[in-house]
């Protein structure tokens, strides 16, 4: 009888409706919970689903939560502007937007913490959002340098690590979410990636 439901046109938006469920439940579980005390149970009853519903797509937790961090994607970061400060400020606003609605510093702080018993967790955060994120920056600092705003001889990784920096360190200062550190971060940097300093 199941072999008769994928070809309803119904099926398939309510199959796509509970996996975006499942991944969103696990990733907020795992933030919330850490990975050694979520559950299975707890996922399927967040998702709204069986759990067997859960074991027919993945096999184990690991085999979840490594594809609910997969589904991340550096999305909605608006297109160049053509500004490089207004380029860096945008996107370092879209990534702290990203990491509050997921509850990323708990779940950086999870992976971190699940690194030796299960590295595939931070590998996929850093391979799907850390990295991406930095190429972005990175690619707005080379636009820049190629416009003569940005000094030839420039570390732009130093820069980049600059620029994200202080979200991390308010965020343990107890200072996070402060209005404008997105452009107080840029200026700073700017200030030091100047092509006419001497």
């Amino acid at each position: 009888m199941s072999e008769t439901k994928p070809p309803k046109g119904a099926g398939r938006p309510r199959s796509a409706e509970k996996e975006a469920a499942i991944l969103r439940a696990a990733l907020e579980l795992l933030a919330s919970q850490g990975y050694v005390r979520m559950t299975l149970d707890q996922v399927a009853a967040a998702a709204g689903v069986s759990k067997s519903t859960i074991h027919l797509r993945w096999k184990t937790k690991a085999d979840l939560l490594t594809a609910a961090l997969a589904a991340l994607r550096v999305t909605g970061v608006p297109a160049p502007s053509g500004q490089l400060r207004t380029d860096l400020v945008a996107i370092l606003e879209d990534f702290a937007g990203v990491v509050e609605r997921v509850d990323g510093m708990a779940l950086i702080g999870t992976c971190l913490a699940e690194e030796a018993h299960t590295p595939e967790l931070l590998g996929l955060l850093r391979e799907r959002t850390v990295l991406p994120r930095r190429a972005l920056l990175r690619e707005a600092l080379e636009r820049g340098r190629e416009e003569g705003l940005v000094r030839a001889d420039a570390d732009l990784e130093a820069a980049v690590s600059a620029l994200l920096g202080p979200y991390y360190a308010d965020y343990m200062a107890g200072r996070g979410g402060r209005p404008g550190w997105a452009e107080e971060a840029v200026d700073l940097v700017l200030t030091g990636l100047r092509a006419d300093l001497r």
